[in-house]
């Protein structure tokens, strides 16, 4: 649990934003420590030149793994996305990570940390990212803000998940341009999760990511064994490239493949990431359904899209590995058990 206080480490495991966008990543780190009373240090290589991260994966590793050793600190965020966080994967230390369990926070590139984490043992966190929600122009949305506190500063039951009632936005605003900063993105209105099928109540654990991501990951030693996936809640969400309907639908056909779907006890899908038209969204149900309803016959496996996770904002933290339960006849969706501990 993180307390007011605390220190977190800032770590870069992909794209080196920090060094090329280095106003933005500070405001994020401004913002994070006002807002929550926290302490934010850098690893060795944070804030290196992008293009010295990209042929050093190893010292993104040893960023990651002296932050979950070094005791002085009680959680981690990832300042960044990117695209090739999988290239860390051989220098990491599971043994270590499961031995330092600490909260570990960030989205996108960084599923391929949350399969390391759930390969180690330890409950990690799927949400933003430094230079993203916590960098937000013009401060933090209070969504983001309650979610996090919620989730990671308390040790009671999370609760029902709500969405996002002032409205979400995938406005880009050109980080190189510090005006900007003070610049609020422009938000659409506010609308309700889509319960597309199922009845009753569904209950498992969660577990999810990036799908580009989780596809690259697909046969690695982080890739969840077949039993994990059994009674699993699967939330999936699109990047910021926008990949068409058609990918979504690929990606599902290889997960009926694999036997997950057939396992799993509810899917629940990210608004589109990217500059996805809104009278587009209805294309990317379809994707979904025509896997999932048409071609396996899943027809009672709960399936709710357009959710507050991913590529727009603001952003819900999700905890992955804790227990999530779909209520599919009053269509509400709750997380049953508390992500941290005092």
């Amino acid at each position: 649990m993180l307390c007011p206080g605390d220190t977190v480490a800032a770590v870069t495991l992909s794209w080196g934003g920090p060094g090329t966008f280095p106003y933005r990543y500070e405001i994020g780190k401004k913002q994070l420590e006002e807002e929550f009373q926290v302490k934010v240090v850098e690893m060795p290589n944070t804030l290196r030149d992008a293009g010295w991260l990209s042929e050093n994966p190893q010292a993104r590793a040893d960023d990651l793994m002296r932050a979950f050793s070094d005791p002085s600190i009680n959680g981690i965020i990832s300042t960044i996305g990117g695209d090739d966080s999988i290239r860390i994967l051989p220098y990491l230390d599971y043994d270590l990570i499961r031995k330092n369990p600490k909260v570990f926070l960030g989205f996108s590139d960084t599923t391929v940390t949350h399969l390391a984490c759930l390969k180690a043992g330890i409950v990690s966190f799927y949400g933003s990212a430094i230079m993203t929600g916590f960098a937000e122009n013009g401060g933090m949305f209070p969504y983001l803000v309650e979610s996090v506190r919620r989730t990671l500063f308390s040790p009671h039951v999370i609760g029902q998940l709500e969405p996002s009632k002032n409205g979400w936005t995938a406005e880009i605003l050109d980080w190189a341009e510090p005006a900007h900063q003070t610049q609020k993105r422009k938000l659409l209105p506010s609308s309700e999760w889509r319960f597309l099928q199922g009845t009753g109540s569904h209950k498992g654990h969660l577990f999810g990511g990036c799908i580009e991501v989780l596809g690259w990951l697909r046969g690695t030693e982080v890739w969840p064994l077949p039993e994990f996936w059994k009674d699993a809640i699967l939330f999936l969400e699109t990047s910021e490239d926008a990949p068409p309907p058609i990918e979504v639908t690929r990606s599902l056909r290889v997960l009926a493949a694999m036997g997950v779907l057939k396992q799993i006890n509810g899917l629940l899908i990210g608004r589109p990431g990217g500059q996805v038209p809104v009278e587009k969204f209805s294309e990317y149900d379809d994707a979904v359904m025509q896997v999932v309803n048409t071609e396996e016959g899943l027809r009672d496996l709960p399936v709710v899209t357009m959710m507050d996770f991913g590529h727009t904002d603001p952003i819900m933290v999700l905890p992955i590995g804790i227990e999530c339960e779909i209520d599919c006849d009053d269509s509400r969706i709750r997380i049953n058990e508390n992500a941290v501990v005092e």
